[in-house]
């Protein structure tokens, strides 16, 4: 059981999709969980579980070790210069979930400080999220105190951070990405007869029972595909159409137009910061 408590700032969809998180799995009390919103209306079945809920940043900063800053881009900045005043450095770590936020840009604002980069996925909801981690020096003392939490709500990966823009394509737009491979398969489904509930379904249950695999015999995705195709089966029959139809090109340039675009956006993001 964690005796460090945790504060959650700007507990918006993905600040509640953690702290349930950390209930369900059992890892911390709700005594131990501190959540932060403008408006309060929207936390009270947190309240009702027993977590500390507040509209005082510097109330759940000064309760907490472990500080989640889990805010709009926009009000970052604002929201480090008020708890700063209340930040000590021997004692309190910061964990940003904010995409494109960097470490360097909370150091700048706080000072020398542990600073965690995490970039998880919408999956955080149903505690199955892949949340990847980057470290500066002074976290790497609390990597895995940090997993931890992260784990309470799926896995985790920690990189270096220069990787979070790639983490970010493959992680978080890679929901979107097999959302939408899920959706051809049960367009493909009802195209061959199934009822739409029923081809959607079966083209879930696949896609789990796929990484599943994966997952559970550590092996690569050819290793798998080979025990499916047989010579002039159906299978290698629909991969090499795919694979004809461009579906592995499509799939990496997409990838890569995705990366490109948050690369564009930091360097516009910089251009009006001078």
């Amino acid at each position: 059981m964690h005796t460090d408590n945790v504060a959650i700032l700007g507990t918006g969809n993905l600040g509640k999709s953690i702290a349930e998180g950390l209930l369900s799995n059992g890892q911390y009390q709700p005594e131990n969980i501190y959540v932060t919103r403008r408006n309060t209306k929207s936390l009270q079945y947190l309240k009702d579980k027993g977590v500390q809920v507040s509209n005082d940043n510097a109330f759940a900063v000064n309760n907490c070790r472990y500080i989640l800053l889990c805010v709009q881009p926009a009000h970052l900045e604002n929201v480090l210069n008020e708890i700063k005043p209340h930040l000590d450095p021997e004692k309190h770590v910061l964990l940003s979930v904010i995409a494109g936020i960097t470490i360097d840009f909370i150091r700048d604002i706080v000072g020398d400080f542990a600073i965690v980069r995490s970039m998880p996925n919408t999956a955080i909801a149903v505690q199955q999220s892949m949340t990847c981690l980057a470290f500066n020096e002074k976290a790497a003392s609390v990597e895995d105190q940090v997993k931890d939490i992260f784990n309470c709500v799926g896995e985790t990966l920690v990189i270096e951070e220069e990787l979070m823009a790639g983490a970010t394509v493959l992680c978080s737009s890679g929901i979107a990405f097999n959302m939408r491979f899920i959706r051809a398969v049960t367009q493909g489904g009802i195209q061959l007869g199934l009822d739409a509930e029923d081809a959607q379904k079966i083209a879930v249950q696949v896609s789990k029972g796929a990484s599943n695999l994966l997952t559970i015999n550590k092996s690569h995705p050819e290793q798998e595909i080979d025990k499916v195709t047989t010579p002039e089966g159906c299978t290698i029959t629909g991969l090499n159409e795919m694979e004809h139809q461009g579906l592995s090109s499509a799939v990496i340039k997409g990838l890569v137009g995705s990366y490109k675009r948050i690369l564009d956006l930091k360097e516009q993001r910089e251009k009006e910061a001078v």
